[in-house]
């Protein structure tokens, strides 16, 4: 099934962060990750994740850096910041209220969850 891209969206910095909380990514990287762990649901483009790793490095919540890889190739990584983990509980927090929130109301009977 192929999921709204607004939806994505909404939850881009929260899986970005999330990953690089765990270690230190490149770009292509991020993109493989995230695609192999959500089982082909998170098929980000580099066109339009590397805004997003621009605007979190603007932001404070992420600084690269440039490291050679074993093949040679010099690779830019993105390392999550103290004010990115921050961030970070901050997106998982609203992540929480709000996937409550909408499956109490689009699940709830369905699931037992109205009311609850």
């Amino acid at each position: 099934m192929k999921i709204d891209k607004g939806l994505i969206g909404g939850s881009t910095i929260l899986l970005i962060l999330t990953l690089l909380s765990e270690k230190d990514y490149y770009g292509y990287e991020i993109i493989k990750t995230l695609e192999e762990q959500s089982d082909s649901t998170f098929q980000f483009k580099e066109g339009s994740l590397y805004p997003v790793l621009h605007r979190m490095e603007n932001e404070g919540f992420v600084v690269s850096y440039r490291e050679k890889s074993e093949s040679g190739k010099e690779r830019k990584y993105y390392q999550i910041t103290p004010l990115g983990q921050e961030q970070l509980a901050e997106e998982k927090e609203q992540w929480l209220v709000f996937s409550r929130a909408v499956n109490k109301i689009a699940l709830g009977n369905e699931f037992g969850l109205a009311g609850a």
